[in-house]
């Protein structure tokens, strides 16, 4: 009888992925929240001077992602800064003019982040009727995209958004 003996490494390699969801709350024109409503991907509002509207654009990056930069590209019409007020929410951090950014880590559970602080935008007390009349036919508009892209791979958030945003 000879001595003998094998042994076998087996590698299996699966695919990762980052996945996202951006949306926010249904709201009334004046920006009441619609109770029980599905989240959504658009609002109207009506401009009311000094009013305050629920304004809660969300960005999830869904469970079992990779770890990734999280991207949020924030655009005004040229109109906008005339009627709206807002602030980026907290642990954004801006890469350039409207382009802001996290590292978000990988994780079992989803993760949501806020984009505006305090989930609200504010309709600045100093706009007039007849600003207001302008606004019917160029109504102000303010819209969200976000993007993630894997962390691995790339040092830097410049460097990630050089690739992302191709």
């Amino acid at each position: 009888a000879y001595l003998t003996g094998t042994d076998t490494v087996n590698n299996t390699f699966t695919v990762g992925n980052v996945k996202i969801t951006l949306d926010e709350a249904k709201v009334t024109t004046d920006g009441t929240p619609v109770e029980g409503a599905d989240r959504v991907k658009a609002n109207e509002y009506h401009l009311l001077p000094g009013h305050t509207y629920t304004k809660d654009p969300t960005v999830t990056v869904k469970a079992n992602s990779e770890a990734c930069w999280l991207f949020v590209k924030v655009t005004e019409s040229a109109n906008l800064d005339d009627f709206i007020t807002y602030a980026i929410a907290t642990g954004w951090t801006e890469l350039e003019a409207g382009v802001y950014y996290r590292e978000v880590p990988a994780s079992a559970a989803d993760q949501t982040f806020s984009v505006l602080a305090g989930d609200a935008v504010t309709v600045k007390s100093d706009v007039t009727r007849a600003m207001l009349e302008t606004a019917k036919t160029d109504a102000p508009t303010l819209t969200f995209k976000a993007y993630a892209i894997q962390r691995d791979h790339f040092a830097t958030a410049d460097a990630a958004w050089a690739e992302v945003s191709k």
